[in-house]
């Protein structure tokens, strides 16, 4: 199964890109990091939409999709292992994980997902959110591999 991570912004300087660079090199699947950014001066409505579009750009030919959202659904990290491991097991070639800018995604965009998933109730900067999405796909993976690591 191959991952990527479309998200808006760059993370380059940026500590969190260590933090992700650590996670991409221990995890087993194949994960990118697309990142796209809007060079109009836009705002409100037209910069979420504009941040869309290139989104949806980024992803690769029907991928399942996941939108990160503060709105969407809050599973544990055993149930997002879960989740990955019957998507690897129906054969899913793609996943995707879609992480909005500053504003978060737009709606349409949210509501298109085949799941809109949260990292929790509180609000999270997005360059953060990648970090924190990072890890816990290392999480399922050792979840699903039976490692010790999400007990440690």
């Amino acid at each position: 199964m191959r991952i990527s991570i479309c998200a808006v912004g760059r993370a380059r300087g940026h500590p969190t890109a260590e933090i992700c660079q650590t996670y991409l090199q221990r995890l087993p699947w194949s994960v990118v990091i697309r990142e796209v950014e809007v060079r109009k001066n836009l705002a409100g409505e037209k910069l979420a939409m504009a941040e869309a579009e290139l989104l949806r750009a980024a992803l690769p030919a029907r991928a399942v999709v996941v939108a990160l959202d503060g709105r969407g659904k809050v599973l544990s990290s055993e149930a997002f292992a879960q989740r990955l491991g019957r998507w690897r097991d129906d054969g899913v070639a793609d996943l995707a994980f879609a992480i909005g800018g500053a504003n978060g995604l737009h709606p349409d965009f949210s509501r298109a997902a085949d799941l809109t998933l949260s990292l929790g109730a509180m609000t999270w900067p997005h360059l953060l959110a990648r970090a924190m999405l990072m890890e816990q796909l290392y999480r399922a993976q050792t979840i699903l591999a039976g490692h010790p690591y999400h007990r440690a």
